[in-house]
């Protein structure tokens, strides 16, 4: 994973912190019994996946690699195996 450079993109931190904060909501809400408040937090959650597309979709996501033949992996990863 440290290669293809997964989630370290300013739009996978700016929705994964939003919907962590919408958890942390819904959590609260849970516990002081407000079902209102609960679900208010659950709102924030999706707001957090729809916030990290929109900004994946302006282009501040991870680009789209390539892939890689099969052939080219396999032996790659026997040669890093033998040394």
């Amino acid at each position: 994973m440290a290669g293809t450079h997964h989630g370290h993109t300013p739009a996978a931190w700016t929705g994964v912190i939003i919907a962590f904060i919408g958890f942390c909501i819904s959590g609260a809400f849970m516990v002081l019994a407000s079902p209102l408040g609960f679900w208010a937090g659950l709102v924030v959650v999706a707001l957090g996946g729809v916030v990290g597309l929109a900004m994946k979709a302006a282009g501040m996501g991870a680009p789209k690699a390539e892939h890689e033949d099969l052939a080219q992996v396999i032996a790659a990863n026997k040669l890093a195996t033998k040394v």
